[in-house]
């Protein structure tokens, strides 16, 4: 063998070595886990990748373009798309639901660019789908543990910040709050221990949450003591909630507890709101022991 031939190295074929080349491109299509496809700017399908198919929950190409993007996405949710797309000629990172075939919903980010097919004027989207359902899934767990009270469940004081703002931002302007302790609980901790005291705290959530409506926020502010916020809710509802609550108190409490509430009053903030509901509930207590020892006195005296 002649030196010139021992010195030749095999020749690298461009094919694996530009994202130019055709065949290099349809496998990055094929194998890519993120959804590309193609489509006309009022909905049509023209082509789509294995990835796309099974984000929207198709067999087949021939099955995905029996139906429009309109099927999958909200009419108006694609039209503003489809308008930034003609007015700047792209889009970037647009996030938004889809519907699958089979009526589950995911969370998707679209970015896509303008083609327009040179022969005809005909314009096209090209673009790229990325589900993001359990990304979206993970941020709402995450968010869920950083309000919720790890040992009852109810929301934390962190919550309470979030919540108080949605109020004043309600239109009507109203809002109403309940403040709640449990009757004797350092005594009760101190008698049965820690264990048992915080499974009665538990049961107190589960009883309040249990007996107020969802859009009714029960906190748990600190210790023994918790907060039912009642956003666009005037003076009669807050009374309602705290009837309902001492109707049902007997029978499917846990312990005896005691309830301070208030409503807004001539254009306060939610904390004065609440100020005034704790001062009612500070008030109850003195009540409850000036009549505990009135009994205790009529008791001695029998």
């Amino acid at each position: 063998m002649s030196r010139l031939q021992s010195s030749r190295k095999p020749k690298k074929q461009r094919r694996f070595r530009s994202l130019s080349d055709p065949h290099t491109l349809s496998e990055l299509a094929l194998r890519l886990k993120e959804g590309i496809y193609i489509t006309t700017l009022d909905g049509e399908i023209i082509d789509a990748n294995p990835a796309f198919l099974e984000m929207f929950g198709v067999e087949s190409l021939e099955e995905l373009k029996g139906y429009r993007t309109s099927d999958f996405v909200r009419p108006e949710v694609r039209a503003r798309e489809m308008a930034q797309l003609e007015r700047e000629g792209s889009v970037r990172d647009v996030e938004f639901q889809l519907t699958r075939r089979d009526g589950e919903t995911r969370t998707v980010v679209d970015s896509a660019f303008l083609s327009v097919d040179p022969q005809t004027g005909d314009k096209y989207c090209h673009g790229i789908l990325v589900d993001i359902t359990h990304r979206k899934e993970l941020q709402t767990q995450l968010l869920e543990l950083s309000i919720r009270d790890p040992l009852t469940g109810c929301y934390n004081r962190r919550y309470l910040n979030t919540v108080t703002r949605q109020c004043e931002t309600q239109p009507k302007g109203e809002w109403g709050c309940i403040y709640l302790d449990i009757d004797h609980f350092k005594q009760y901790n101190d008698t049965n221990g820690h264990a048992e005291g915080d499974a009665v705290l538990v049961k107190m959530a589960r009883f309040l949450m249990r007996h107020v409506r969802a859009e009714e926020a029960v906190v748990r502010v600190g210790g023994d003591e918790f907060l039912v916020v009642l956003c666009d809710s005037g003076e009669d509802q807050t009374e309602h909630v705290v009837a309902r609550l001492r109707a049902a108190a007997p029978t499917s409490a846990p312990v005896p507890f005691s309830m301070g509430w208030a409503a807004r009053k001539n254009g306060e903030s939610f904390e004065a709101t609440m100020i005034h509901a704790d001062h009612r509930l500070l008030a109850v207590r003195v009540d409850e022991r000036r009549d505990l020892q009135r009994r205790r006195k009529k008791q001695r005296r029998s």
